[in-house]
């Protein structure tokens, strides 16, 4: 089962790919986040963020199905920024999870963890309506 982990905020806990590579999921990362994932000891494949500076790069691994979720941490500037947007639409074309977000992240892989696997959406109405019966 693929991963994709694309960039974690500098001196972030390893934690998150960590538990992610025992539930036996394999990394990919862009540059600086497969340094800071071997450092943690973990195994990964770097693979480019630069779009234009060759392939494969993170929006190949993407769009060719290598991965099962993206995770995509908005920065400044205007290239990163590009970037991401091709990236996170890349991502969304595929139908392929794409977390913005360190937090939903964690949910996402706790998740995994618990072994659920069935889940409903419904229009937040509904959960309000569900919460309320519940009370």
């Amino acid at each position: 089962m693929p991963d994709y982990c694309n960039r974690l905020p500098a001196g972030h806990s390893s934690a998150l790919p960590t538990v992610t590579n025992q539930i036996g999921y394999k990394l990919y990362a862009t540059e600086g986040t497969a340094a800071m994932i071997q450092a943690a000891g973990l195994t990964v494949t770097m693979i480019t963020k630069k779009l234009n500076e060759g392939h494969p790069n993170v929006v190949d691994v993407i769009a060719n199905g290598t991965v099962n979720a993206v995770i995509n941490t908005v920065t400044g500037g205007r290239i990163p920024l590009r970037d991401g947007f091709q990236i996170r639409r890349t991502a969304a074309e595929r139908r392929i999870p794409c977390f913005t977000s360190l937090d939903t992240a964690r949910a996402a892989v706790q998740a995994l963890l618990n072994g659920t696997q069935n889940y409903n959406i419904q229009p937040v109405p509904a959960y309000r309506n569900n919460t309320r019966k519940s009370q």
